[in-house]
């Protein structure tokens, strides 16, 4: 337990540092001033000043906050203060410091995954036929295990994953599959069949196949910077599209609530993946951060979301949101957080509870 509390420590503080640096960066860029820089909530374990920032660490580690001159909006600010104030500084300017929080921890994610990929290199499945099934398009074909599949209706199949891609995009067209089988190259036309099958959210979904599995021959492959930034970006982008799509489904009652996780559950696998190896908690560290950004990307008040949506609507209105209604806003907010909060922590107990 304990080695995933520490584990927990450091991956949160890794998180809400690069988050608070986002937004810490991007205000002396518009030359607001900064007062606290801090890592955690309630009581400074330490204290330091420089300039005219506190650079704080506190108790509880489960957030942090920047807090800048002048970002209340009915606090009293000094004439000499005033070129200091986040309030008045333009309204692109407030919008991107307010942005940059959820932005740095998706530059992190790319970050992280940059560095893996440059080191490790990439991973992936040979377009190779292990099995072919009874009675299945394939085998009527004629195609056998052994195959290596090279392309399909002339896009180039470099992995596994290509060539399902290629398949899943057939609606009951015909498919010319070129194959490489002892040297040589043979060419069969297949229509795939559509076949119920589960997705990774546990859907039932119709897919298209035509009754093959991989042999499971893995390749790895050296990246040079350029391919490994790239994948990189790849990764990040599918890793952000399927948190967004999670969501979503979330919300429309597909998946269910309970797969929502806490600080429990994020210790217990934090402290796994150290175990596991720095590579392994480096990856869990970048999809936290991708995940965080996300989740700060809410239009929820409270979260870096909910500042941009009053940006945005008084962009539109030509005036600032009156204080009522961010007081009430605000308000929601919290009440809505601490009841995520509470939550997640009840799903994280559950799972301890039935060993899960």
């Amino acid at each position: 337990m304990g080695h995933s509390l520490v584990a927990f420590v450091v991956v949160l503080g890794v998180l809400i540092f690069f988050h608070e640096l986002g937004h810490f960066l991007v205000a002396r860029l518009f030359g607001v001033g900064v007062e606290t820089f801090s890592l955690g909530f309630g009581p400074k374990v330490y204290k330091k000043k420089v300039g005219m920032t506190d650079y704080c660490l506190s108790m509880i580690p489960l957030g942090g906050y920047v807090k800048m001159v002048g970002e209340d909006p009915d606090a009293r600010i000094a004439a000499k203060d005033i070129s200091l104030s986040f309030n008045h500084k333009k309204l692109y300017q407030k919008s991107l410091i307010v942005a940059a929080g959820p932005v740095f921890n998706f530059l992190l994610a790319i970050l992280i995954f940059y560095v893996l990929f440059q080191v490790s290199g990439s991973y992936y499945v040979k377009a190779v036929v292990g099995t072919v099934a009874d009675d299945s398009p394939a085998i009527s074909a004629g195609i056998k295990p052994g195959d290596r599949i090279v392309a399909i209706d002339g896009n180039e199949v470099h992995s596994w994953d290509d060539m399902v891609a290629l398949i899943g995009k057939a609606r009951g067209t015909s498919l010319e599959i070129l194959i490489e089988r002892a040297d040589q190259n043979l060419s069969f036309n297949v229509v795939p069949a559509i076949s119920t099958t589960t997705n990774i959210f546990g859907e039932t979904i119709e897919k298209p196949m035509i009754g093959i599995s991989a042999s499971g021959d893995m390749v790895h492959e050296r990246l040079n910077p350029f391919q490994a930034m790239g994948t990189a970006l790849v990764r990040t982008w599918d890793i952000i599209r399927l948190t967004v799509l999670s969501v979503a489904k979330i919300f429309s009652g597909s998946v269910s609530p309970k797969t929502l996780g806490g600080p429990i559950m994020i210790a217990q696998i934090a402290g796994q993946q150290a175990q596991a190896g720095i590579a392994n908690l480096a990856f869990f560290i970048a999809m936290l951060s991708i995940n965080l950004g996300i989740i700060n990307l809410f239009p929820v008040p409270v979260l870096d979301g909910g500042h941009l949506f009053f940006f945005g609507v008084e962009a539109l209105t030509g005036k600032p949101a009156s204080e009522g209604l961010r007081e009430k806003a605000n308000q929601f907010g919290i009440v809505l957080l601490l009841a995520l909060m509470v939550f997640v922590f009840y799903n994280d107990i559950l799972r301890l509870f039935n060993g899960g």
